[in-house]
Order: C-alpha cells, then sequence, then structure tokens
C-alpha cells in the first residue's frame, strides 16, 4: 500500500472531522424537532405497543462505541445520541432487537457499578477526551455537541466502578 502524503493525510482528517461534526449537528437538530428523546426514543415509542416485536435479539457489551455481541463476537453500531443520552458506560450489557424490517432497536438491560469523576474536556489527535484523576478518557462527540462543552470546561463523568482500563467515560454533565 503506498503511504499517502502529509498533506493528503491532514485533509482526510479534517474531512472526517468536518463529517462528524456536520453529523453530530444533524443528530442534535433531529432531537431539537423530535423532542429531548431524539430520535431512538421515538423509535423506542413506535414499539412500545402491546404486541411484542419480532425479530432477532442479541445480547452483548457496550465498548464505550459499539456494541459487542456476547454470542457471536460481531460489532453492532449503537447511535451516538442514544449512547450518550442514556449515559452508557464501558462494559454496560445491552440488547438488540432486529426487526423484521432490519430496525434495529437497543436498549441497556445491564449496568455496570459506575464511579462519578469531575474532569477537563481536552482535544487532540481527532477526538474529545475528560482528563479526571490523572488519566484521559474518550467520550463521544456526541456528548459534546449535546451538553455544549468546550474544551477547557470542567465535566462530571461515569466510568466503570471496578475496570481501572475503562477508556471510555459517559458524560453527566457539563459544569
Amino acid at each position: 500500500m503506498a503511504e499517502l502524503p502529509d498533506k493528503q493525510i491532514k485533509r482526510l482528517r479534517s474531512l472526517l472531522q468536518d463529517a462528524e461534526t456536520n453529523l453530530a449537528a444533524a443528530r442534535e437538530m433531529l432531537m431539537s424537532v423530535l423532542g429531548e428523546g431524539g430520535l431512538v426514543i421515538a423509535e423506542n415509542k413506535a414499539h412500545k405497543s402491546s404486541e411484542p416485536i419480532d425479530g432477532k435479539v442479541i445480547e452483548g457489551f457496550f465498548d464505550g462505541q459499539q456494541m459487542i455481541g456476547q454470542d457471536d463476537g460481531k460489532v453492532y453500531p449503537v447511535p451516538a445520541n442514544y449512547a450518550s443520552k442514556s449515559k452508557l458506560v464501558e462494559g454496560d450489557i445491552m440488547k438488540l432487537t432486529i426487526d423484521e424490517n432490519g430496525k434495529m432497536l437497543y436498549k441497556q438491560i445491564g449496568p455496570v457499578p459506575r464511579k462519578q469523576l469531575i474532569g477537563t474536556l481536552v482535544y487532540h489527535d481527532g477526538k474529545y477526551f475528560v482528563e479526571a484523576s490523572g488519566k484521559e478518557y474518550m467520550i463521544l462527540l456526541a456528548s459534546v455537541t449535546y451538553f455544549r462543552i468546550n474544551v477547557g470546561q470542567q465535566v462530571a463523568i461515569f466510568v466503570p466502578e471496578s475496570n481501572e482500563e475503562a477508556g471510555w467515560a459517559a458524560v453527566e454533565a457539563a459544569l
């Protein structure tokens, strides 16, 4: 594979960051139109009838960005707005139902014990982190846009209580 020149790599990173920012802004706008719960909660409400959802059910754990299937080891994309609003923490047990139309409905079924930390939002290498207790925890871009956090601002986060190796945190609030 040919190596890309630094200028192209910087441009690609810039394009990806712009795309992520635009996607987060679009999700935020959609949430404002649909209400605080956003798209995933609107989908949940549509399925809250007395009839069961037919489809494939998969259980797994949240790795900070996505769900890893317990039985198949496959990676399932978790909507960032759902993960952010639900304050999912690395290790949370989840259930995914894929209906007959291919619609994916996630539900947190086993939250891991959490501890709350206070830290500072930082940005480098194209990602947002919260620096807390001498460690940097990655956070979702959707959390940054939803809570309107600025670099340098204090943030309350949740991390798994017993997993010292966790690299991800859920944002509780901007302070």
